[in-house]
């Protein structure tokens, strides 16, 4: 067995770093926006098959799929929360708490990886789908157990006949998830109109921060692209959850997952150690993918574990150069931003997000149909 020598990273890297969410504070003077993939519209997404959709919508609200039948997809991914749940750490299966922030899966159809340790391909939505269900602090589905139950009810019976010409398996479900998923993504845009000539889709003040967000700011070094994002991972210093610790289930969930990624010394584990679970080196400890911008004044809190509150104590949190951490990346420095200017760079991000996807839940008689609680889906 290769011994891997053990740094004091479980109490010497502090706070746990987070990704940079929105604002990059970037030492020395901010390159041009022209070398960076520009800002722009996303790509049109392949039109999905309607039934097919309709099946993944409902499957997507149903708690049936998950292991005890206590736990549905849109409980972590809530309408009227820009398709993320509101809370600074999420909700995990009964007897288990998840220690990080539950991501929107809008546009979910065109990010590079997934999850915040972008542990996934982005281009493989059924399996993140799959990970997701049957991950046991997630949902703890069992595919061969969810089949047995969708065969039993009489209204999957033959939804499935219509949609696949057959009877429901595991591959199906996830299909039909993934379809229904593919059709949630930004819809009329203010940037995006702006970006395509309308110069009056987003306000004099906004086009201050969107000048700021490719300029000063140097923000677009690391939110560039249609989908405002690089992908790559960053530590930056983001103060660390103490529930994550605090919290035993929490504590329990995060080693057990550590675990199962095959984490060195995961029983000592005190902080995320995030990006590190893909490359096991230990200058990734801490840190984590740079998310989309899109939709982002809908998801806060913001960050990996949900620390930052608002839209503007982020740009606060990157003007003042992140946090305050011995490891974080040397890319970040004060920006020396106005107070005009900070509240121009909120201004341009809240044109990244377009109309409210509002999907009710899906009115159905079936059987011992767990209602989703009225919380859920209450709009804003």
């Amino acid at each position: 067995m290769v011994m891997i020598k053990q740094k004091n990273y479980y109490g010497v890297m502090g706070f746990a770093a987070a990704l940079a969410f929105v604002v990059q504070g970037l030492s020395g003077s901010p390159a041009a926006a022209a070398e960076y993939p520009p800002l722009g519209p996303l790509p049109k997404v392949k039109a999905q098959n309607p039934d097919q959709v309709e099946l993944g919508k409902m499957l997507f609200f149903d708690n049936r799929i998950s292991g005890n039948a206590d736990r549905a997809c849109v409980e972590c991914h809530i309408p009227s929360k820009g398709w993320a749940d509101g809370k600074d750490l999420s909700l995990g299966y009964p007897g288990t708490e998840y220690f990080r922030n539950s991501k929107t899966i809008i546009n979910a159809v065109h990010a590079k990886y997934f999850y915040w340790d972008a542990r996934l391909d982005g281009k493989d939505m059924p399996t993140q789908v799959r990970d997701s269900m049957t991950e046991s602090h997630f949902m703890a589905g069992d595919g061969r157990i969810m089949h047995q139950r969708l065969k039993n009810i009489p209204e999957y019976v033959a939804m499935f006949k219509k949609v696949y010409n057959n009877e429901s398996s595991f591959g199906r479900i996830l299909n039909a998830i993934s379809a229904f998923e593919r059709t949630l993504v930004s819809r009329n845009v203010p940037f995006d109109k702006f970006i395509e000539g309308d110069k009056g889709a987003i306000s004099a003040q906004a086009k201050q921060g969107y000048d700021l967000f490719t300029g000063k700011a140097g923000c677009i070094r690391c939110h560039n692209g249609p989908m405002l994002t690089d992908s790559n991972a960053y530590n930056l210093g983001v103060p660390h959850n103490p529930k994550i610790v605090s919290e035993v289930r929490r504590h329990i969930t995060m080693r057990s997952m550590m675990m199962f990624l095959g984490v060195p010394a995961y029983h000592r584990l005190q902080k995320d150690p995030g990006y590190f679970v893909v490359t096991k080196e230990y200058k990734d400890f801490g840190s984590f993918q740079t998310p989309s911008l899109r939709e982002a004044s809908r998801t806060a809190p913001y960050m990996h574990n949900g620390m930052v509150p608002t839209l503007a104590a982020v740009v606060d949190f990157y003007n003042a150069g992140g946090g305050d951490h011995k490891d974080k990346s040397g890319m970040l420095k004060p920006l020396g931003l106005s107070a005009s200017e900070k509240k121009a760079l909120v201004a341009f991000l809240e044109t990244l997000s377009g109309d409210p996807i509002n999907i009710e839940v899906p009115k159905t008689s079936l059987p011992k149909y767990k209602a989703i609680p009225n919380w859920l889906t209450k709009k804003n």
